[in-house]
């Protein structure tokens, strides 16, 4: 199967961080997408994007520096509309699921309960199976909990919380949610995903912004690894 694939104990400290996410979370419009040599001249991946399950990020929304990144990569990306079964994943190689909810806004009480159907998720396993590319993409509470139906398809379980790290954070936002992983430090590992194609696409830092942690099945790869101070 091919997967690419994060507490605060006061319920007020929490209260208050959703809002500050929520208000920071848009899209940047002079975000420059140009792609100077393209994966595919044509004939592209044919990629499916949801949008049908009250998804935080959608194409057009606040993911449209990723679509407009994806397209001019070759990647033929169709916004998804309609809940997963086997004949809505027919014919597409990648499916990317960013943020889906249980609820229409993320502050709704019911936005951490599961946002698919079992059926939903055996049918988006089975797909996988079948060669297709699953890219989850699941952030801070309450995220983590209303994707966890979906991932344990695939045996990743999700702390459904926040993460953060009271060493490894980007001093410039003075936040430890924004976590700084690193080559030199080793908490960024050497991956196909941070290798990239050539040396211009090497990754050398990432900086995290406030997220869960993830535990994968025995085969899985983490490429961002958490320190030891860091903590839910």
């Amino acid at each position: 199967m091919k997967i690419l694939v994060r507490l605060f104990s006061l319920t007020i400290t929490v209260s208050i961080l959703f809002a500050v996410i929520h208000a920071q979370q848009v899209a940047d419009p002079n975000f420059d997408a140009r792609v100077a040599h393209p994966a595919y001249a044509k004939n592209g991946p044919k990629m499916l994007f949801d949008e049908a399950h009250n998804n935080f990020h959608t194409a057009g929304g606040r993911y449209k520096p990723f679509a407009d990144l994806i397209r001019n990569d070759g990647y033929r990306l169709t916004p998804n509309k309609h809940k997963f079964s086997a004949e809505v994943l027919k014919g597409y190689d990648i499916l990317v699921i960013s943020n889906a909810l249980g609820a229409e806004r993320m502050a709704m009480p019911d936005a951490s309960k599961p946002a698919f159907t079992p059926e939903e998720c055996d049918a988006v396993r089975d797909w996988v199976r079948d060669g297709g590319a699953l890219l989850l993409i699941a952030d801070h509470a309450p995220m983590g909990s209303a994707n966890q139906v979906l991932a344990d398809r695939f045996g990743v379980n999700m702390s459904q919380m926040f993460t953060v790290d009271s060493h490894n954070y980007d001093s410039e936002s003075n936040n430890r949610g924004f976590i700084v992983y690193t080559r030199e430090s080793g908490r960024l590992a050497d991956h196909a995903i941070t290798r990239g194609r050539n040396d211009s696409e090497r990754v050398n830092k990432i900086i995290a912004f406030t997220g869960q942690s993830l535990k994968g099945p025995p085969d899985s790869v983490a490429f961002m690894k958490l320190a030891d101070t860091a903590w839910m």
